[in-house]
C-alpha cells in the first residue's frame, strides 16, 4: 500500500468518526436521545448550545486532521527494488552508485552505528582473538 493511500484511508476514518461524534453531540440537542432512547425527561431545544457543540467539533476535527496530514507527509517509506550490488551492497541510483548507509539515511530518518557481528570479528580479527586467550 503506498503512502497517500494509507494517508488518505486515515484521514477518512479520521473525519468519519468525527462526522459520527458531530451527529452525537448535535443529535443529542435535536432529537433528544435521553427522552427517547431512554425514557429520560424530555427537554426543549437548545439550537444555540447545538451550534457551538458543533462548532467547536468541527474546529477540532480540522485542527487534528490538519495535524495528522502534516505528520504523515513527514514519514518517509522505502519501498520498491533496490539495485544492490552483490560484493559491496552499495545502491545503484540511477547511474551512479552509493553506500547503503547513506541512501537510507537521506531517505528515512535512520541513522547507522557500526559494530562487528561475531562471525566477521572471528573471520578478520581472529588471530588476535586467540592470543588474547593465551
Amino acid at each position: 500500500m503506498t503512502k497517500d493511500i494509507i494517508t488518505k484511508k486515515l484521514i477518512l476514518y479520521q473525519v468519519i468518526v468525527y462526522g459520527i461524534l458531530l451527529f452525537l453531540i448535535v443529535g443529542d440537542e435535536v432529537f433528544d436521545f435521553p427522552h427517547n432512547v431512554f425514557g429520560g425527561l424530555a427537554t426543549p431545544i437548545n439550537w444555540f448550545e447545538a451550534f457551538i457543540e458543533g462548532v467547536y467539533v468541527l474546529v477540532l476535527c480540522a485542527l487534528t486532521t490538519y495535524f495528522t496530514w502534516r505528520l504523515l507527509k513527514r514519514i518517509k517509506y522505502l519501498e520498491g527494488f533496490l539495485p544492490v550490488c552483490s560484493f559491496c551492497k552499495k545502491i545503484r541510483v540511477g547511474k551512479d552508485w552509493v553506500q547503503i548507509e547513506a541512501y537510507i539515511s537521506e531517505h528515512s530518518a535512520a541513522e547507522f552505528s557500526h559494530g562487528l557481528c561475531p562471525a566477521c570479528m572471528k573471520e578478520h580479527y581472529g588471530e588476535f582473538l586467540d592470543e588474547n586467550k593465551k
